[in-house]
């Protein structure tokens, strides 16, 4: 079985994308198995830019094949924001709390119609000698107060077409299979059961 490290901390990530791909041959870890890999520097002008370059970063301290996912929520009454920066919104140390206390605020008041927001999630996969991404969006519209307990991040604002529920009021396997980082994550199963490359990748010992 090959080793496979997603280039996250976030508890939340890590369970989603190992159950999406759980059925590969696999054994998947995370960078809580690897406590030597630097904080990752997120500073991206795009989603899709810190996406490869934490997939890339985490590759390079591990020399194991590492898939990294970058996320964001795309409003359109605002022009795309908060997109590449969703996660520190607010600030770098913001909880999700005060991102979505700030967003719904600059949405008061907005009619239902213009409410429209997308999730928009990239993967990378980099190897050795290798690179693949891959996209995943999820078209939806913006609540007007928090809903649900479930997920993380932007989850209890988004409700996503074809749902009355938000992201945070959905099952974990509902969320599983129309979210955008699920739809990234099939894209990208495809790719890794095509890839050769896994079984080339040097391995590395942990920490």
């Amino acid at each position: 079985m090959k080793k496979l490290v997603l280039a996250t901390r976030n508890s939340y990530k890590i369970e989603e994308i190992k159950t999406l791909l759980a059925d590969l041959d696999l054994e998947i870890v995370s960078l809580d198995d690897f406590p030597a890999v630097p904080p990752l520097v997120e500073d991206g002008a795009t989603i899709e830019e810190n996406s490869v370059k934490k997939a890339r970063a985490v590759f390079h301290h591990t020399k194991l094949p590492s898939l990294a996912d970058d996320s964001g929520l795309e409003v359109f009454y605002l022009n795309g924001r908060p997109g590449v920066r969703s996660a520190r919104y607010t600030g770098d140390d913001a909880s999700d709390e005060e991102n979505n206390g700030r967003l719904l605020s600059e949405m008061r008041g907005v009619a239902p119609r213009r409410r429209r927001a997308q999730f928009r999630a990239v993967i990378t996969l980099v190897g050795n000698g290798f690179q693949e991404s891959a996209e995943g969006v999820c078209p939806g519209r913006l609540a007007e107060s928090p809903r649900g307990t479930n997920g993380f991040g932007y989850d209890p604002i988004f409700v996503p077409d074809g749902f009355d529920k938000t992201y945070a009021e959905l099952t974990a396997e509902e969320k599983n299979l129309i979210s955008h980082r699920a739809r990234a994550l099939q894209k990208m199963r495809e790719i890794l059961k095509l890839s050769s490359f896994l079984q080339s990748s040097p391995a590395a010992a942990r920490g």
